[in-house]
Parts: structure tokens; sequence; C-alpha cells
């Protein structure tokens, strides 16, 4: 558990309007009071500190959560120490740090492509538990083929770009990556017990397993909005409910096996949000380098699904000045509000309009994504229209 101290007494002391947010409490729980999600968890920071922290259902404040892409926000800021510290330059091709990783035609992918999911690799395999053989890690990346050229589109790519980041970050540190991760983020913002990549066996009764919610929409329910229907991933329930055995939460997946509390994502935030550093602590990242990073660089690259700009950063998505209920925000989120959501719902952001932070976790995977998006856009328009 994170200092007890870091939990201020009253909402109002951080700005916080109670009314406001017993709004956004209700919205919370919702979802659990009617059946649908087994439990649900949501922490609100500002100025360093949690303002509010609630679980509800078949959990408590103890309990961790999976949380899937949100985190790619760690894996991408530890990349940013490596620019910090002068590195690595985001115009190298990575093939020259990982040389392994340049055969079959991705020799030219840049770091800079690997951050913004314009590598053209999206669906390249990879089983978490191969993680920790060094030697197929790498026969892996080797392996890996091009489905389109590089810099040439945007594609979401799950987890394979971000294999290739950490396994850079740990040639050019020196540090096994779940050690750096550990090290160098979580242990000074004081988040080693509540925020994990690659989690101890012994930790493991404090994670919410996960189980599938509800059903997926018909191909006509997709028609019926004027969409396609999304091509099938490596995002499958058998691979969300993977991540309820030891040795996958142990993997640490550089792309999707975050283990954390929303009260954790709810802290991280809020050391980009404060100068790179936790409430009394060291500094992690300067305030130079968090600028760089959240700078957006993607250009007018569109999602495949939406047509709409992708607004990415290196690693992060921004809000931008429209269709930001899109990217994982709310309607009342800034224009530079930051973040990455994760499968199942979980919410993490940032909004340095307001200085909040807000984290909202859940072991339900609701299945209807259309519903999934609605309850985010909710809970994230309630979250970031708090102050008082």
């Amino acid at each position: 558990m994170f200092d007890s101290a870091l939990i201020a007494e009253d909402p109002a002391e951080l700005g916080i309007d109670p009314t406001k947010l017993a709004e956004l409490t209700a919205r919370a729980r919702a979802e659990v009071d009617d059946g649908l999600l087994p439990s649900a968890q949501f922490a609100v920071a500002r100025r360093g500190r949690i303002a509010h922290f609630e679980t509800f259902g078949e959990a408590t404040n103890e309990t961790l959560y999976g949380i899937y892409s949100s985190t790619k926000a760690v894996t991408s800021t530890a990349g940013w120490l490596m620019i910090q510290e002068g590195k690595l330059d985001i115009a190298q091709r990575a093939a020259e740090i990982v040389p392994e990783f340049g055969a079959n035609g991705k020799e030219a992918i840049t770091v800079e492509q690997l951050f913004l999911h314009t590598a053209g690799f999206p669906s390249a395999p990879f089983r978490p538990v191969e993680w920790h053989d060094r030697a197929r890690r790498l026969e892996r990346f080797s392996s890996w083929r091009l489905n389109w050229e590089p810099g040439s589109r945007f594609e979401y790519h799950p987890t394979s770009s971000m294999y290739v980041i950490a396994e850079i970050v740990e040639r050019l540190s020196g540090v096994p990556f779940l050690t750096f991760v550990k090290q160098r983020i979580f242990e000074p913002l004081g988040l080693a017990d509540e925020f994990w990549l690659g989690l101890p066996e012994r930790e493991g009764a404090r994670v919410a397993e996960v189980a599938m919610a509800g059903e997926p929409p018909t191909p006509q329910d997709y028609r019926d909005r004027g969409l396609p229907v999304p091509p099938q991933t490596e995002v499958t329930p058998d691979a969300l409910t993977s991540f309820n055995r030891p040795e996958v939460r142990g993997a640490g997946v550089p792309g999707g096996g975050g283990i954390s509390s929303a009260a954790g994502i709810a802290l991280f935030y809020q050391a980009l949000l404060n100068g790179g550093r936790a409430a009394g602590g060291p500094e992690v990242w300067s305030q130079q380098t968090i600028d760089y990073g959240l700078t957006v660089r993607s250009g007018d690259h569109v999602d495949m699904m939406y047509g709409k700009p992708v607004n990415r950063a290196l690693g992060l998505c921004v809000a931008g000045d429209a269709d930001r209920n899109l990217r994982g925000f709310g309607h009342t989120n800034s224009k530079g509000a930051f973040g990455h959501g994760g499968a199942g719902g979980q919410i993490a952001w940032g909004d340095p309009a307001t200085g909040i932070s807000f984290g909202y976790c859940t072991n339900g995977h609701d299945q209807n994504p259309f519903r999934q998006g609605r309850r985010g856009v909710s809970l994230s328009t309630r979250a970031a229209a708090l102050l008082a």
C-alpha cells in the first residue's frame, strides 16, 4: 500500500467539489450494483495526493487489477528516461540498438515509429512467458515480418512494439527492464507495492481475477452504427483471462502486463503533472522530458475504425481539440489531457488544465465495446469536471 499520508482527509482540501464527487462515485459503482461487473475501483488525485479512493463489489482498496494497455504509459516513460539521459534519439533506427530486430525488412524502422504504432508489425506473435528467455525473445524479434511499410499508416500494436522499446531500454541502461522500471519509476514514486510490472507470486492473492461480462456485439450492431466489423487481433478473451495465471502476471509484458490499483494509476499520473516527481520525492523525469514525450507526432494518421486523427505522442494519447472521447477521455477533459486506456475498460489519464488525474479499474471485461466506451466517457467526463 502507498503512504497513507498521500490520502487527503477531505477532498475539498484538494479543491474537489463533494457533490460532483458523489455523482462520480454513483456512476462508478452503477454497473457493479446492476450485476454486470464483479468489481470496480476508482481514484482521483490532485496536487500529488489522493482526493478519493473507493472500491465496489467483490474487492477492497487493497485489491490490484490487470490494467492491460494502460501499462504502455510505464514502458513509454521508461523510454523517455533514456532520451533524458542522452542515450536514445527517436530518429534512430531500432536495429542500430537491437540488431536482431532488423531482420526480414525491419531494418529501417525508427524508435519514433515504435512509440507511434506506425512501425508496420502490429500483430507480431510473442507469448508472454517467452519474455524472460532472452534467446527466445531475440529469435522472435528476428522472425517478425512487416504487414506494411513503416511510417505509412497507423495501426495499433497491442504488444509487439513495446517489447522492442523494453529491449532498447534494457540494452541502453544495462539493467533488466523489469528491474529498471521498479528502481527508476515505481520506487522513487512511492509505488513499489502498488504498481507492478512482473508481479511476484506472493502478491497474487491481491489481484482480482478477470471475468468476461456481457455479450459481444453482432456484425449487424456495427453496421447499424456505420462502422466496420473490427478485425481479429491478439486481444482475445483467452488472452485477457490468461492474466489470471501467475506465470503470465509475473512475465511483465511491457505493452499490457501491468498490475496496479486505481490509486497507483492516479499517483503515477500525478508525477507527470507535477514536474516528474511524487510529492516530496526525487525527480524522475524533468519537465523538459515530459513536454518532449507528450508532443503529438502522429501527423495526419487516422484510426482505422473511426477515421479520426490518433493524436499520438511518444507512447501516450493526447486528448486534442476534437473527438477526445474516441481517445479515452471525457468531454470535459482539456485538449492537453494525456493518458492511455486498457482493455476491459481500464481508464488512466492526467489533465494539466486542472491538475486532476484519474484511474479506474475493473476485472469485468465488458465484451460490448460500445457500452464500455460510453461508461469510460461518462466516468472521465465527470472526473475531469470535479473542481469546485
